[in-house]
């Protein structure tokens, strides 16, 4: 999704002065001195409400309504509906990751001024059609130019950050070839373990258990898997070696590892994955340290 959005907003107060003339008589009497007036101060302006601080940096209740309702919509399109209240969790911890993320950026030198971003922004407006195309594309979305710009530039940032917090991800890795018997009973992954205890082939019940893929995971590194029991089996086991069930949200396990490589390349997928759970932690642990708070409903 594209962010950013900036619209300078001036007032101007304009000030009428009277002027009033006396009129010549024979006998003109004193005039008493005129006493100034004061200018009264211009108001200030209101500023716009908050839905969410971070480290005292806001997000407007606004452009944050305008993101639910596109969040939403996007969900919608895509066969996927979900409803408001996890739209707006949703919605909300993705704000935070980018504050937390665009915060770190400026505090690590990376700078981004207005001929930077009004750069960006022009190069967008021929990628939809030229400017015109992309004045209606942010009103069809709910953006105003001064929201558009504010995400674009927070976007900017915090793509800037998490690009320098992945950069340490190697293209190669410890992996492991795994290959599991996934079971949707207790009663059922106990006897298949029984089983193999008994000499049974593990290629052969892996096929009763899934004919299709016979249970084969594939090559892969530490934080691929997404149960950390698995994970941890995995990557204790002999090469051979098949564990005890393994109970999880998803069912019963019993996983073999037929391999193992101290330096294998990664794959696009686990590379992608590797990236998101670094990024995913380093969000965790800085969030615990910083100062979130949310307007009351």
């Amino acid at each position: 999704m594209i962010h950013d959005r900036n619209k300078l907003i001036g007032l101007c107060l304009t000030l009428l002065l009277g002027l009033s003339a006396c009129a010549s008589v024979p006998s003109p009497t004193p005039a008493s001195t005129p006493t100034a007036s004061s200018t009264p101060e211009p108001p200030s302006p209101t500023p716009e409400p908050m839905a969410l601080t971070v480290n005292g940096e806001g997000i407007t209740k606004a452009e944050f309504e305008s993101e639910v309702a596109r969040y939403i919509a996007a969900h919608t399109a895509l066969g996927k509906p979900t409803d408001e209240t996890a739209a707006r969790n949703a919605v909300a911890d993705d704000f935070i990751a980018q504050l937390l993320l665009a915060q770190a950026a400026r505090a690590n030198g990376f700078v981004l001024d207005d001929a930077a971003l009004q750069t960006r922004i022009d190069s967008l407006a021929p990628q939809v059609g030229g400017a015109d195309a992309l004045s209606a594309w942010l009103q069809n979305h709910g953006y105003s130019e001064q929201s558009f710009r504010s995400a674009l530039r927070r976007a900017v940032e915090a793509a800037w950050m998490r690009d320098r917090i992945v950069l340490n991800i190697g293209s190669t890795a410890e992996q492991v070839h795994v290959q599991q018997i996934l079971l949707y009973n207790r009663e059922t992954a106990q006897n298949f373990l029984l089983q193999l205890n008994g000499g049974a082939d593990f290629d052969e019940l892996a096929f009763k258990a899934d004919p299709l893929t016979r249970g084969d995971l594939g090559w892969v590194p530490r934080g691929f898997l997404l149960d950390e029991q698995i994970e941890s089996a995995a990557f204790s086991l002999p090469v051979g070696q098949y564990s005890d069930v393994i109970a999880t949200r998803v069912g019963f396990h019993i996983v073999k590892v037929l391999a193992r490589d101290p330096a294998r390349p990664l794959s696009p997928d686990a590379y992608l994955a590797l990236q998101e759970r670094t990024l995913r932690r380093w969000v965790e642990e800085q969030r615990q340290f910083a100062d979130v708070a949310f307007a009351p409903n």
